[in-house]
């Protein structure tokens, strides 16, 4: 059973500090098979689909799983590289950097990736930092906006594998960073380097991912944290307020979800007579499905198609310098009052520390 690894205690052991990043997740291979199990495991999640099981599994199981599959797997096979997946090879390449990157200012902490949905799982990842010595791990979602469908969700699946686990680490989580000045630096940074090579566009436009409207109506802060976010990087900028617009992707089914609405809107901008604009996409910390074929291919076929001239994706921060540096101060933040190793001179007391345990009856 996942999660129910346990490694045996040990008196006088190094507690080590880990930080575990945490992305959405994505299909092993760009099939039709591996886009089911996903999908099946991703749209069988009650935080995700909100929906009583009695009216929703007739549907996922008997239309969805059927129908989807097929078509989710040619836009997936249009953004894979040779390595695989974008999200899984950027992912990947953030946890590398972000050791690197706290090891240099002085936190020797372990880090690990894992995906919510797919592979390498929470479950396992956790078993995996259990097993080297972690029992201080600071759990760090890749989505700057809380929302309860992704940040939650995580949660849900971190204390699903804690209810398994004996000796249960000390966990700290972390909310959101949509505010955070590390971040919103590094979204400029992008947006200047990009405008220093090609020069601004008419109106910039921020596409977050979509959320029904109801969860806004429920208590979901993830509305006002994508217009925050957009202001402090309008502020940042020093944008007029005309410069630029908010916008919300990746709409599904018929219920009315968080507007204005990307594709829609970049239409009516065409139409209007806005020549060029540039997309961003600040809700996603790595390039994927979402970002690299429903914006820069479909949403610009949009544009393009309506009239407008001139269509420039803003790739996301993916390893860039200062994004890996802003989830690093995000990291330091949050792991406060943490002692993340051993120097020398207290091995003696944890040698100490363990023949005190042994004499008292302890076998390790």
């Amino acid at each position: 059973m996942s999660g129910a690894f346990e490694p045996a205690f040990e008196h006088g052991k190094v507690a080590r500090t880990a930080v575990l990043l945490c992305n959405l997740g994505t299909p092993d291979e760009a099939t039709p098979a591996a886009v089911r199990r996903y999908l099946a495991q991703f749209l069988s999640d009650p935080r995700v689909v909100e929906i009583p099981r009695l009216l929703w599994w007739p549907i996922l199981h008997g239309v969805i799983l059927r129908v989807r599959p097929a078509r989710s797997a040619r836009k997936y096979a249009s953004i894979w590289t040779a390595d695989g997946s974008p999200l899984k090879i950027w992912t990947e390449k953030q946890a590398v950097l972000l050791r690197g990157y706290l090891g240099q200012r002085g936190h020797p902490v372990l880090v690990r990736h894992a995906m919510r949905y797919g592979l390498p799982s929470i479950a396992s990842a956790l078993d995996a930092l259990k097993a080297e010595g972690a029992d201080r791990v600071l759990v760090l979602p890749l989505y700057p906006q809380y929302a309860a469908s992704t940040t939650a969700s995580v949660g849900d699946d971190v204390a699903s594998w804690m209810k398994r686990v004996r000796n249960v680490p000390e966990i700290r989580f972390v909310k959101h960073y949509h505010d955070d000045s590390g971040y919103i630096g590094a979204l400029a940074k992008r947006l200047d380097d990009h405008w220093m090579m090609h020069g601004r566009p008419d109106k910039l436009v921020l596409s977050f991912h979509g959320v029904p409207r109801r969860t806004l109506e429920l208590g979901d802060p993830y509305h006002c944290e994508c217009l925050k976010t957009g202001r402090l990087l309008g502020e940042r900028l020093k944008l007029r307020d005309d410069a630029m617009v908010v916008t919300f992707q990746s709409r599904f089914g018929k219920a009315e979800w968080l507007k204005p609405y990307t594709e829609p809107t970049l239409v009516a901008l065409a139409q209007k007579g806005v020549g060029r604009v540039d997309v961003m996409c600040p809700g996603f910390a790595a390039d994927c499905l979402e970002t690299l074929e429903e914006i820069d291919q479909e949403a610009r076929a949009a544009f393009l198609g309506a009239g407008g001239k001139e269509f420039s994706y803003v790739p996301c921060l993916n390893d860039q310098h200062e994004g890996i540096a802003a989830l690093a101060g995000i990291a330091i933040r949050h792991m406060q009052g943490w002692e993340h190793s051993a120097v020398e001179g207290d091995r003696d007391a944890l040698e100490r520390q363990r023949q005190r345990a042994i004499a008292a009856g302890a076998t390790g």
